[in-house]
This record gives structure tokens, sequence and C-alpha cells, in this order.
């Protein structure tokens, strides 16, 4: 008898698991906010094929924030113009996001109000828990609770085809450049020029690209080679099974399936591979 019922229990368990599993889903796909569904939110814009997953973190001056097309934003995200909600900001948008960012679960982007917004450029990638804000904490006052006392605020500029690791904070009065790739848990201020690699607390530049040099100091790595175009499934598992081709036969089977694909595309430009730990979701 004891066995019927552990049996009993494990069938009741197993169908309660794929229910609530059901209803999750169910949930995410429905509480999802885009252009055609909005939801309860009046952003200013909302770009054609822009996401934000369910569920969203605290979202509030919507009627100041601009998405661009095409943009992913993960669950808990957190988008802020103004200090807090129900202000009056003005006729500007307060906070812009370019076409084709990402931004990781649980990041946060924090814009403070007219003449202190954030502006994040197209094709912006953010690891998770990323945080960038045009507003910060003043200590002027040694008599005054810190979170008491009125805040600093700059604006907060990040140049398109950037790439922000996990963790990583961006404080008032940054100006990252294009194409600038900012390390895992590294605090970011002042101005970070194109192509360049920052890294630690306070972030200093690690490597940078000189037209005429390339990357300094030196990559360690070759670049990756993207999967050439008409390359099936079956010749990448061929592929795979004979491991990474140094001459003989596998030289040859794998210049053969390189044949068949063509040449395919070429790496661009501005994509160089590197050995700093990053990469993009």
């Amino acid at each position: 008898m004891p066995k019927n019922r552990n049996v009993f229990s494990s069938l009741l368990s197993r169908a309660a698991s794929r229910v609530v599993h059901g209803l999750w889903r169910h949930a995410q796909r429905a509480g999802a906010v885009s252009a055609e569904r909005p939801g309860p939110y009046a952003f200013r814009r909302i770009g054609e094929g822009t996401r934000l997953a369910f569920p969203q973190g605290t979202l509030f001056g919507t009627e100041w924030i601009e998405l661009g097309a095409c943009c992913v934003v993960g669950a808990e995200v957190t988008l802020t113009a103004g200090m807090m909600p129900d202000l009056d900001l003005g006729p500007d948008t307060v906070l812009r996001l370019g076409d084709g960012v990402v931004l990781g679960r649980g990041s946060h982007v924090v814009a403070d109000g007219a003449g202190a917004g954030v502006t994040i450029g197209n094709d912006v990638f953010c690891g998770p828990y990323v945080y960038i804000t045009s507003t910060n904490h003043s200590y002027d006052d040694p008599h005054q609770p810190i979170g008491r006392q009125w805040p600093r605020s700059a604006p907060v500029e990040i140049g398109a085809g950037s790439w922000l690791g996990t963790g990583a904070v961006v404080l008032p009065g940054a100006r990252l450049g294009r194409n600038t790739v900012v390390a895992a848990g590294s605090v970011v201020r002042g101005e970070v020029p194109d192509h360049a690699v920052v890294a630690g607390a306070p972030a200093k530049v690690v490597r940078r690209w000189d037209p005429g040099e390339g990357w300094l100091p030196p990559l360690r790595t070759p670049p990756p080679v993207p999967v050439p175009e008409g390359v099936t499934g079956g010749q990448l598992a061929a592929l795979a099974r004979l491991g990474v081709p140094e001459s003989g036969t596998a030289g040859v089977e794998a210049g053969r399936l390189d044949g068949a694909a063509g040449p395919g595309p070429a790496p661009p430009a501005d994509r160089e591979g590197s050995d700093d730990g990053m990469r993009t979701p």
C-alpha cells in the first residue's frame, strides 16, 4: 500500500510541475512588451521587432523613453527616466536605446532627467546585470545621510557597436566611443576612445586599435572564422568528429568541405576577436 501512495504522489507531482511550467510559459508570452502589445506602459517609442521579456523590472517615466527597432531587453531589466515616478521631465527624450540594443537579464539603465539623459547607440550588447546611470549619490555634507543629499548628475553616452560585460557599471558623465569593450565587473567613468578595451575599477584602457599597427598590444589568438554559407549540419558534424585538422586526411576532408561551401563572407572589420574573456550573448 505505501508503494501505491508513492506512485500516485510521484504522478501528481509530475502533473503539477507540467501545469506550473505551462502557466509560466504562457505568462512569459502574454507579459512580454512590444510595440503591438505595450501593456500598461506608455513608451514614447517602441521600434518594430523590439521585445521586453517578462517579468519586467522597474519601469517608470516611460513617456520619456525611446526604444529603437529590434532591441532585446531581458527579464527583470529596469528602465527609468527621472529620479522618481510622475515627474514632468519636459519635451525631450531622456533615455534612448538605438536599434539592435541587447540588455541582459537584471540590467539597470537609470536616466536622471533633462540635461542628464542616457543615450545608447545602435548594436550595443550588454551582458547580465549591467548598471548604467546618469545620477549618483553625493557626500559633500558630512553631517547629512548620503541618501538624503542631492545627487550629482551628468549625461551618459555609449557608442554604437560596443559590448559591456557582465556586471559592468557606467557612471554619470561617461562617454564611450564606438565599438568599445568593457570587461566584466569594470567601473567606467570619463571618456573612452573608439575601438578600445577597458577593464578594472576604475576602468583603464588595456588595448586599443591603431589603424596602422592593428591591436596594441597584439591579440594572442586569431579572430574566429564564421561558418561559411551553405555548410550543412552534417558537414559540421563530420568536422567535429575529425577534430582540429592538422594534415593528411583530416586536412583534405576539411578542404573538401570548405570548397563545397564556397568562400563565405569575410568577417567585419570592426568585429575583431579578442582574448579578454568576453563573448556576445
